[in-house]
């Protein structure tokens, strides 16, 4: 695990988790010749629609199709970041041409963006630069329940508790633990 970065353990629905099998993890891509392989076995049709992506504890971009579940495509482990990434092909080249941490099984904070880029720059992929969709999730600290920031406006969509300024899933209690 590397040090000094965040963590994102499944906040979603404990039957999620526990439903992950053996075996459907995404698969790693940790080098643009493993890129290449992922790519070999994708149609033109499944490449012009987002995937799922994971970054692994080791830092590794994991991919699966877009319809499975995030914390299937980690193994059941936690993640530094996760979402939906789209690919797009320019130049003779494959690139990421959108990324979103949008997915409220791990809640990742717009702040895992650098273990995202380390992913993408090991795997050769030219990329936007940061997230081109980003999601603003926070914890309701009353209700407990998870919610999308819009707008600037702090508020708990159920409850109507005030949201924390601050990623504060860590702090409150998770549903997969």
């Amino acid at each position: 695990m590397a040090e000094g970065l965040q963590y994102y353990r499944c906040v979603g629905p404990p039957e999620v988790l526990a439903a992950v099998q053996p075996g459907s993890e995404g698969r790693m891509i940790d080098s643009p010749d493993d890129f290449a392989g992922w790519l070999a076995t994708r149609s033109k049709d499944e490449l012009a629609e987002p995937f799922t992506f994971v970054i692994g504890v080791n830092g590794v971009l994991r991919l699966a199709p877009r319809c499975s579940e995030h914390v299937a495509c980690a193994g059941g482990a936690p993640a530094l970041s996760a979402g939906e990434i789209t690919f797009v092909h320019d130049q003779g080249r494959w690139a990421v041409s959108e990324i979103s941490n949008q997915l409220t099984g791990y809640c990742p904070d717009l702040t895992s963006w650098p273990a995202v880029l380390a992913a993408l720059n090991r795997a050769g992929l030219d990329h936007p630069g940061c997230f081109t969709c980003p999601v603003i999730f926070r914890r309701c600290p009353q209700c407990h329940e998870r919610n999308v920031v819009k707008d600037d406006h702090y508020v708990c969509a159920i409850c109507g508790g005030e949201l924390p300024r601050a990623w504060n899933f860590s702090q409150l209690p998770g549903r997969c633990d």
